[in-house]
């Protein structure tokens, strides 16, 4: 899948969980998914925990993450 079609997985609602990102309009918030891979949940496990899911909304919030990760610097 594409960079376009995954960041369009992404959501941001403002009455919906504060405005945060989402998963595809879900009330799954890209963070909460974050967490759960850094604190070393497998994938599976995700998917299993949210039988709405799908892999690609998991690559969609490794993807999020990463774009806003990229901040450019001035260099003198």
């Amino acid at each position: 899948m594409d960079k376009q079609r995954l960041t369009d997985r992404i959501t941001s609602t403002p009455t919906q969980c504060g405005g945060r990102p989402c998963i595809r309009g879900m009330r799954i918030r890209v963070t909460d998914i974050l967490e759960m891979l850094a604190e070393g949940v497998g994938v599976e496990e995700i998917l299993a925990d949210f039988p709405d899911l799908e892999s690609d909304d998991i690559h969609a919030c490794l993807l999020f993450a990463a774009q806003r990760t990229e901040i450019p610097r001035l260099v003198a």
